[in-house]
């Protein structure tokens, strides 16, 4: 006869369930790495007391990249190619500690990493993956420099990692089928230049209608979403009109693709961080004066957020260091949403983007049992990362604050 799965009650926590219900005292069971019971006064074979303390649902980051970590892309020149992969184990290990439990890879990570993680081979947030940016010749993913090399310091091509360049229909829809091929969940395009684009920037706007409309076709024809590295307006309204599911960035936005982004359900993950930390730690940027761009970035984000734009986490972390992930709810809530929202930009909303609703983002029964302990409110997101005390992933702790 087989044993019992052992009850675990997580008793007496200030709880956020990122259902839409507002927070309140209560009991969280865990049976066999899910979520059994919600409630008051459960009973079980082991207790946690969360007396005093907040909880809440595992967190996502809808915008990381585990592979990259900041500092200047020359010295990469001087870095063997496989260490990229050592110091992803260590980035991966500090984003699960932030109360990421489930993250989306934006471009850098390939289907060896994710299958390392969902193996428990290296522990990290359970990941969905691009594995490549898709890019026009002299686009945000081209790498050519201007010494007429393009050694792809950042995101080299190897086996499971295809080149990303692409131009006309029919490339476009053969690098959709080659990363599909290469494990894939998400296929990632940019639609304008970026700040650190060799030859481009990222008011500009990349590929033409029949290629970005090809990756559309092709990526549905997958059972894939395609996402949209998208900064300039009129970039962002090319990847808006060809049906993408989320635009990332979106740093200018006008009324107009604003109001279409609304009535099409796009999501919007802004990563209002970027700018911030760039200013903050002395990266400037040689053609955009970044305090203005963050001030357009917040303005086009508190719009968005007045129009009813679908908000999703995603922080870019990566470009920023790895570990800050949980500043984005401070600037979220800075901008214009109430903390509830942004914590749910963080749980609800990040599952319902990543199609993961049925298994995470609230604490529900039948729910995978991703927690996250934090001492104090748990509505308080300023200062979080600091107060977070446990992280709890499938119902086992995976991290947690010395208590030193």
């Amino acid at each position: 006869m087989a044993a019992r799965a052992q009850r675990i009650v997580f008793a007496g926590a200030n709880l956020f369930d990122g259902t839409g219900t507002p927070a309140a005292e209560a009991d969280v069971v865990v049976v066999d790495g899910l979520i059994a019971e919600v409630g008051r006064d459960l009973d079980g074979d082991e207790s946690v007391d969360l007396a005093g303390k907040g909880l809440l649902p595992g967190l996502i980051d809808c915008h990381v990249h585990v592979v990259v970590s900041p500092g200047p892309r020359h010295e990469l020149l001087q870095t063997p190619f496989s260490y990229r992969f050592f110091r992803a184990v260590a980035n991966l290990q500090t984003t699960l500690a932030t109360g990421i439990t489930t993250a989306r890879d934006a471009a850098g990570a390939d289907l060896g990493l994710k299958r390392a993680v969902a193996d428990g081979l290296v522990q990290g947030p359970r990941l969905q993956i691009a594995i490549r940016m898709l890019s026009q010749t002299g686009g945000h993913g081209d790498e050519w420099q201007a010494c007429g090399f393009a050694p792809g310091l950042a995101f080299p091509t190897y086996p499971g990692m295809p080149d990303g360049v692409i131009d006309g229909a029919i490339e476009a829809r053969r690098a959709v089928r080659t990363l599909v091929r290469a494990g894939a969940d998400w296929i990632k395009v940019a639609t304008t230049g970026g700040f650190s684009s060799p030859v481009s920037d990222p008011t500009r706007p990349h590929l033409r209608p029949d290629e970005l409309g090809e990756l559309q076709t092709e990526a549905e024809a997958a059972g894939r979403h395609v996402m949209a590295h998208a900064q300039g307006l009129a970039g962002v309204k090319n990847a808006v009109a060809a049906g993408y599911r989320s635009v990332e960035h979106g740093v200018w936005l006008d009324d107009e693709v604003i109001a279409r982004m609304a009535e099409q359900g796009t999501w919007l993950v802004p990563t209002l961080l970027v700018p911030v930390w760039s200013l903050e730690n002395g990266r400037p940027q040689p053609k955009f004066d970044l305090q203005a761009t963050i001030e357009a970035h917040g303005d086009s984000f508190r719009r968005a957020v007045d129009a009813g734009v679908r908000i999703a986490l995603g922080t870019d972390c990566g470009i920023v260091p790895h570990g800050e992930n949980l500043r984005e709810l401070e600037l979220m809530v800075e901008r214009g949403l109430s903390p509830a929202r942004a914590l749910a930009a963080a749980t609800s909303s990040a599952a319902e983007l990543l199609g993961l609703s049925d298994s995470i983002g609230t604490i529900e029964s039948g729910k995978r049992a991703d927690l996250v302990v934090v001492d104090g409110d748990p509505l308080d997101v300023r200062g979080l990362r600091d107060r977070i005390e446990a992280v709890y992933q499938d119902g086992r702790l995976v991290s947690a604050r010395s208590a030193s």
